[in-house]
């Protein structure tokens, strides 16, 4: 922010020392930086609010676009014929079905390989 070296600062502390004094030159340096810290931060406070904002902005805008999409793509699917939203809940009953069927299959396989060992 400002460019001031060694060579700069040194020039103002010998003249806060001729103009103030050797008794009030510390009090003043003191009360200086205490007002450059809480303006720091301040600073870093207003600029992270500031990025934080800009950052829950962008993410807000694909969001919401996203969202659009999605209603579009819903409302294209309701209008196209023959399409069911039951479709789901008769796809989960087949799947069901399809376990049940597996699990009475192996249930019996099982009983004819005991009988197998047995025998």
């Amino acid at each position: 922010m400002f460019d001031v070296g060694f060579a700069e600062l040194f020039l103002l502390a010998l003249i806060g020392l001729l103009v103030l004094g050797p008794e009030r030159l510390p009090a003043v340096a003191r009360t200086i930086g205490g007002f450059v810290r809480k303006a720091r931060a301040s600073w870093v406070s207003l600029r992270s609010t500031i990025e934080s904002e800009l950052d829950n902005a962008d993410i807000s805008a694909p969001i919401k676009q996203a969202q659009e999409e999605f209603k579009q793509i819903g409302k294209n699917l309701t209008d196209v014929s023959g399409f069911k939203p039951e479709g789901r809940e008769s796809a989960a009953a087949d799947s069901q079905s399809e376990t049940a069927v597996d699990l009475e299959s192996d249930h019996s396989q099982d009983s004819d390989n005991g009988k197998d060992k047995n025998v």
